[in-house]
């Protein structure tokens, strides 16, 4: 249910590339299989009988919640990439994310000190990037990921000249 807080009226957000989905996948893969297999070792080890500490039970129990919660997070991730938004305005650009604790993010040009793009390598063979606002403030972690790599050439140099321009009129 959206709220004009976090759904301004009006604006129509545009969304990140689905391909993003296949990005967070294989991140998801990776972390969960060095987590799980981490924490099955101590269940290999008392298998064998190299160790008598923890229990049976506890030595499956880790790994197994350990699993269950990646499965979770697995299912979340569709619908966590088509959470992500971005908006461009006269004045600022607006980013938002976020399924249960959703954000929206407001960044005037004026702020902007430079816009930054990073390419891993499963986004560089996806076509993808990520777009990165630094802003003078230390805390804002304004990025937008999961972008065809055009759109964020395109954005960069838009909202660099945005910048630039809301910056000379100080």
């Amino acid at each position: 249910m959206p709220t004009e807080a976090i759904d301004p009226p009006g604006i129509s957000w545009l969304r990140v590339s689905p391909k993003y989905v296949t990005v967070r996948l294989v991140e998801w893969a990776i972390g969960n299989l060095i987590a799980v297999g981490l924490l099955s070792l101590p269940l290999v080890f008392t298998l064998i009988g190299w160790w008598y500490w923890p229990p049976l039970w506890l030595a499956i129990a880790v790994p197994a919640f350990m699993l269950l919660l990646a499965v979770w997070r697995l299912l979340l991730i569709p619908r966590q990439v088509r959470a992500i938004g971005y908006a461009e305005r006269d004045d600022d650009l607006l980013i938002r994310g976020g399924i249960f604790f959703q954000r929206t993010l407001v960044v005037p040009y004026g702020r902007m000190q430079y816009v930054d793009i990073g390419v891993g390598p499963v986004e560089r063979g996806l076509g993808l990037c990520t777009l990165k606002l630094h802003t003078a403030s230390a805390g804002t972690n304004a990025e937008i990921p999961g972008l065809p790599a055009e759109e964020g050439a395109r954005l960069r140099e838009q909202l660099s000249a945005r910048g630039a321009a809301r910056l000379a009129g100080l």
